[in-house]
Formats: C-alpha cells, sequence, structure tokens
C-alpha cells in the first residue's frame, strides 16, 4: 500500500470547506505527515488515516504549515502515546518546533526529536527514504521527493525450473533477493530474476515558485502534488508571493514527465469556484486533478 490522504488544501486561511495544508502517507505500516496546519488532528479523525504517525516533514515555518502542532501533539498526548515522534523541517526547525511544543504548561509524555534538514538531504525510513529539495519561496523552504528503493526483478520459473529448484519456500527467498543453498550449490537471486524494477515515487511541493531543482526532483514521479494557489491573474501576486499558478505547476509537471499532478493549496479568494484553476493547469496537462479535503489516492506499483 502506498495511500495519500489529503487533509486540508487550503493556502493561508481555512475555508468553510477547506482545511490549512497537510498530507498524511501512508506505506505498507508507516505513516507520516507532510506538514501540519491547524485542526489537522480533527482532519484525521474524519478522514481517517490514524493517528500512528510516526514522523511529520514541514515544508516551510509559514503559520498555515506547522499551528497544528501543539493540538496534534496534545491529542496524542491525550492517548497515552510512548512510542517517540520525528519532526523534520528546514531551519529554524529547531526554534520554531521547541516553541509550539513547550507552549503552556501541559507535558506531551512522549519522546519527540527535531531534525533540521536542507536540500540534498536524505531521511531513510526502512525500503523507502525522503528526500529534500531546497524550493523557491522566499524564506527556507523544502518540497519532497518520497523514493522507494528498487524492487527486485521479475521472478523467471523457467530459469528456476531449469536450475533444478523444487517449488516452495525456496522460490519465495529467492524473490525476496535472498541467497539458497541447493544441496552444495549457493545459488544467487540473480540467477532467477530479472532486472531490478524501480520503486514508486512522490514528489510534495510545498510552497513554491516554479524551479529547476523540483522539477529534476520530480522527474518520472508517479504522483506530483503541487500547490496551485493562484490562476493566471493573479500571476504577479504568485510571483511576489513566491507561488504558483495553476497553469505553472502543470507546466512543470508536463516539462518532468510525471504520471499524474495533482494540484492543492488553493487561496480562498477561489473557495466558490476552483473551476478557472482546473481550466487552466488541464491546458497545459490535461489529466491535472484538483485535491480536495479528504481525497484519497492509491499509488499502484509502476510496470516498469
Amino acid at each position: 500500500m502506498f495511500r495519500l490522504t489529503f487533509l486540508g488544501t487550503s493556502a493561508a486561511q481555512p475555508t468553510l470547506g477547506r482545511n490549512l495544508p497537510a498530507l498524511a502517507v501512508r506505506r505498507g505500516a508507516a505513516r507520516v505527515l507532510f506538514d501540519c496546519g491547524e485542526g489537522t488532528q480533527r482532519q484525521m479523525m474524519r478522514y481517517g488515516p490514524g493517528f500512528s504517525i510516526d514522523a511529520i516533514f514541514f515544508t516551510h515555518f509559514h503559520a498555515d504549515h506547522y499551528l497544528g502542532l501543539l493540538g496534534f501533539v496534545r491529542t496524542l498526548a491525550m492517548q497515552d502515546r510512548r512510542e517517540p515522534l520525528d519532526l523534520y523541517g528546514p531551519p529554524p526547525a529547531r526554534k520554531f518546533l521547541d516553541a509550539a511544543l513547550h507552549l503552556g504548561f501541559d507535558q506531551h509524555g512522549f519522546p519527540i526529536e527535531i531534525h533540521e534538514l536542507s536540500g540534498g538531504e536524505i531521511v531513510a525510513r526502512g525500503g523507502w527514504r525522503v528526500e529534500a529539495v531546497a524550493v523557491d519561496h522566499g524564506i527556507a523552504a523544502l518540497g519532497f521527493a518520497i523514493v522507494e528503493d528498487d524492487r527486485p526483478g521479475e521472478f523467471r520459473l523457467d530459469r528456476a525450473q531449469a536450475l533444478g529448484i523444487p517449488a516452495g519456500p525456496l522460490y519465495g527467498k529467492l524473490q525476496r533477493g535472498e541467497t539458497i543453498e541447493l544441496g552444495r550449490e549457493i545459488v544467487q537471486p540473480e540467477a532467477v530474476l530479472g532486472p531490478a524494477r524501480r520503486g514508486r515515487k512522490i514528489v510534495v511541493s510545498g510552497d513554491t515558485r516554479p524551479c529547476a531543482a523540483l522539477s529534476r526532483a520530480a522527474r518520472g514521479a508517479d504522483v506530483l502534488v503541487h500547490e496551485a494557489t493562484f490562476a493566471d491573474g493573479e500571476r504577479e501576486r504568485a510571483i511576489e508571493t513566491r507561488h504558483s499558478t495553476a497553469r505553472e505547476a502543470a507546466e512543470l509537471a508536463r516539462e518532468a514527465g510525471v504520471a499524474r499532478l495533482v494540484l492543492t493549496h488553493f487561496s480562498s479568494r477561489y473557495e466558490d469556484d476552483v473551476s478557472l484553476l482546473a481550466r487552466e493547469a488541464r491546458e497545459a496537462f490535461p489529466k491535472a486533478e484538483l485535491a480536495h479535503d479528504g481525497l484519497e489516492i492509491e499509488v499502484p506499483l509502476p510496470r516498469d
């Protein structure tokens, strides 16, 4: 399983239909958050990704992206959490997050580690990793590429039979990339497996102008989640505030050759009608999608 759950898709301020930014990502039993806007814990109850979060990755420290941390941590404490929680973000992550965690007199009661990241740094997650990408937002800000390790190649039954390997548990070991003993012979998995197959890649832009670093990180991604704060008519405002228009996000997706583009982080001025953003994006990337709070996306394994 590789599932994305959009918990908040508004920009800067919540609306009646959209909460502030937060994206839950689940791969198997592992669960992480990207950003934690106000009210995220309530969105998690509403849309069901669960509170068993291992880590939170913050794209930057504008208020709409991190002020939900205090309430979220208090909810975990009231659930008697004991497992550690890792927090990642660009500088000044330690200053901002420590201040948020120690506001008031309540104690959270479980270990919390704060880690500062720069563009190019990698956080290994066991079978997958999160790569930090420096983006263009006027303050220290990161996008993130979520990348699975390569998978073993396709199991070749004809090769296994030719080597005299009996069907059963030994097949499973070879498929997992383990060596086996066959009599006095050692059989390497490469003897019965085809070429390694790539894992999945999801890229989260955070708040940013279109930039080369993000385009490189997104190349060939299965899913690109990109902010689309403004329509074309507000392009000057997008440049001023270091955001992207829906069309600009779609152009970057097209140039990077992504398989799927999901737009989020919409200005409240489009609350009544986001069709303009969809129309402008689809002129550059015909299958562009607009996220909504509660949207779930399953990312299938690539066929190549």
